[in-house]
């Protein structure tokens, strides 16, 4: 079989082109960065050099592909976040269908049930809608709940203020998490298996736990027990991450997913269609990364 791999070598696709490459298949990797090569080949996979951005380079990269996993990579450049995820969207979508290729998996997000009203989760939802009107592809649109790695932004916020805190937490709903490793073993295992027909989705998730069960398990972890978590008003939220250096289209996306959350309604087609099992990695588990974390970033001046 041959796959076509998007996302470069990251948290999730490295192990993905591992698995694939060990079972025999043959597996292309698409990456931006020429640095990448040389570490993409040594894992007997083959490097695609390009940009998501043009879409004559992805329609000739998915040529003779019998599945391709999709990713929107992360980009905080853009003057227009969500037109860049819609471009990106757009691309993938002519390329599945010039090529005709018969199987996508979709790392797509919770809350892309809403379809708009939830940052940017509304570009993985907009890929999603444009991947369900390609006749002949078969769909897994992954939908992964708050990552982890997403608290590391509450350490600033801890050295200097001695808090954590969002625009989101509401107390009479947890908090859904996943570790990019669960996501990795559940993509790796729809690639593997490609028994997955029409358009159907499969929420990841890795623990389940409120705002206060991880504030205190953190502030536990890195030995400052007792770090409450604060609830801030979307505007504070907004100005905090343009005092922090983010783009106005960024912050806006953000501030728009936090409301979301707090409002309730990305996690409420998770809870309905909750998963029979949750991942393996628990927060406790991660706390001892953030620990790590905590400790090897210098305090603000």
């Amino acid at each position: 079989m041959k796959y076509v791999i998007t996302g470069s070598l990251g948290h999730i696709s490295r192990p993905v082109v591992q698995e694939l490459i060990k079972a025999g298949h043959e597996v292309s990797v698409i990456s931006s960065s020429t640095n990448k090569k040389a570490e993409i080949e040594s894992l007997k996979a083959k490097a695609l050099i390009g940009s998501v951005e043009d879409a004559g380079f992805l329609t000739a990269a998915f040529a003779g592909a019998d599945a391709v996993y999709l990713m929107i990579p992360p980009n905080f450049a853009p003057a227009d976040w969500p037109a860049w995820m819609r471009q990106v969207a757009d691309n993938y979508a002519a390329a599945i269908e010039k090529n005709k290729v018969k199987k996508v998996v979709q790392l797509s997000s919770i809350g892309a049930h809403l379809g708009q009203g939830a940052g940017p989760i509304d570009g993985l939802a907009y890929l999603e809608n444009k991947l369900k009107q390609i006749p002949g592809t078969d769909v897994k649109a992954l939908r992964p709940s708050y990552f982890y790695y997403n608290l590391f932004s509450m350490i600033p916020l801890i050295k200097q203020a001695g808090i954590m805190g969002s625009n989101f937490g509401n107390p009479d709903e947890k908090l859904v998490l996943v570790h990019t490793d669960d996501i990795a073993e559940a993509a790796m295992e729809e690639l593997l298996k490609l028994s997955f027909t029409g358009h159907s989705v499969r929420y990841i998730a890795s623990d389940e736990r409120s705002v206060s069960e991880i504030a205190g398990v953190l502030s536990e972890a890195i030995g400052k027990p007792g770090i409450p978590w604060v609830g801030f008003t979307d505007e504070q939220s907004f100005g905090g991450m343009l005092q922090a250096g983010l783009s106005q289209t960024i912050a806006e996306g953000y501030t728009q997913m936090g409301k979301s959350i707090r409002e309730g309604k990305v996690q409420e087609d998770y809870w309905k269609n909750r998963p029979a099992s949750l991942g393996r990695v628990k927060l406790e588990d991660f706390a001892k990364v953030f620990a790590g974390a905590f400790e090897a970033e210098p305090a603000s001046v």
